[in-house]
């Protein structure tokens, strides 16, 4: 079907119905809703200090024009404003000063008249421009690749290991019968139920009893058992025939061959959800990384952009560049394993 017919389909046929009107309207309502806080952080990162901090903010980034003026003797490259002065006349003026709400202007071509305006008669004259900058300089400053290879590990081994565990849990729950299996997952789903604030406290005194405070390891270990993960994992196994896990006993498989060989490659569907969970929960992880790792060499990226963030002065501009940085790898993984969410999301409502 023609993607353009698809999209612009009628109920009414030829003409519009009332029903088209709300679709649109409640389909971009929520397009808008999804997208923009996307859509503004990726443009204001192409933006300078100076205007993340006006008021009203602007969706699109711009960059001032200047023009290079001689004053006293002396050539200054100033700002470039389009004002209203005082005979009535709208003039474009560089800024020589500005005192209190009033602004010392001239005109590039006479520089020799001074215009007072006041700073609510004028508007910058500007364009949209793109500042680089914001990536390439914390980019050769900012420890970003030793950072990212310390993200990269964390995420990679963290969610194969969350893989391997939370499945081989939740091929014992979903297909051995033993007494209390019902508790047990109870039990397990129930965790969901406590805030990680409350376990931080005993987390960090068994990590540290084990040594591995200042380790990568520190930040995996704790994180790869996950209730989400065993409770997605077993309602998609209980849709397994157990006549095949039967038949493979009978052709003298063991136990393991038929998790690894049988039902593994079976909930592919499910475990790429996981994995896309599993990553993004460990790449935009924060507060645990921050609590177990205090050497700057062992920070991951999410901790690394706190060091923009000073006592007295936050570096936005960088901020928001390298936050956009760091959803490139996640969105990669998202546009290779989106394909497998709906088929392994709605495989584990079935029975």
């Amino acid at each position: 079907m023609n993607p353009i017919r698809f999209l612009f389909r009628r109920k009414g046929g030829k003409g519009w119905h009332w029903t088209d009107l709300v679709t649109w309207v409640w389909l971009g309502t929520g397009l808008l809703i999804m997208f923009g806080p996307a859509l503004w952080l990726v443009l204001s990162s192409f933006k300078s200090p100076t205007q993340l901090a006006e008021f009203p903010p602007t969706i699109l980034p711009y960059v001032s024009q200047t023009a290079e003026v001689g004053i006293n003797g002396e050539v200054k490259e100033l700002p470039l404003y389009t004002a209203v002065t005082e005979d009535g006349q709208v003039r474009t003026l560089a800024e020589v000063r500005r005192i209190g709400t009033v602004a010392q202007m001239v005109d590039p071509d006479a520089p020799d008249t001074v215009y007072k305006v006041n700073i609510n008669d004028r508007r910058p004259v500007r364009q949209v421009g793109f500042e680089i900058e914001n990536y390439l300089k914390p980019l050769q400053a900012f420890n970003f690749g030793l950072y990212l290879r310390n993200s990269v590990f964390v995420t990679t081994v963290a969610t194969l290991i969350t893989l391997l565990t939370n499945s081989m849990a939740a091929f014992a729950l979903s297909k051995y019968e033993f007494r209390g299996r019902n508790g047990v997952m109870l039990l397990i789903v129930a965790t969901l139920m406590i805030p990680l604030s409350v376990n931080l406290v005993p987390l960090y005194s068994v990590v540290s009893k084990l040594g591995l405070l200042n380790s990568l390891w520190g930040v995996i270990l704790p994180t790869v058992a996950t209730p989400t993960g065993v409770f997605l994992l077993r309602q998609y196994m209980l849709t397994i025939p157990d006549e095949l896990i039967e038949a493979a006993r009978m052709d003298k498989a063991s136990e393991w061959q038929i998790y690894w060989r049988i039902v593994l490659p079976l909930t592919a569907p499910a475990l790429a959800v996981l994995a896309i969970f599993s990553v993004v929960w460990r790449w935009n992880d924060f507060l645990w990384p921050l609590i177990v790792l205090s050497r700057k060499e062992l920070f991951t990226l999410q901790v690394g952009l706190n060091t923009f963030a000073g006592e007295l002065n936050v570096q936005w501009h960088f901020i928001l560049a390298m936050t956009v940085a760091t959803m490139i790898p996640v969105v990669v993984v998202f546009v290779f394993l989106q394909r497998f969410i709906t088929a392994g999301i709605a495989g584990t409502g079935l029975k």
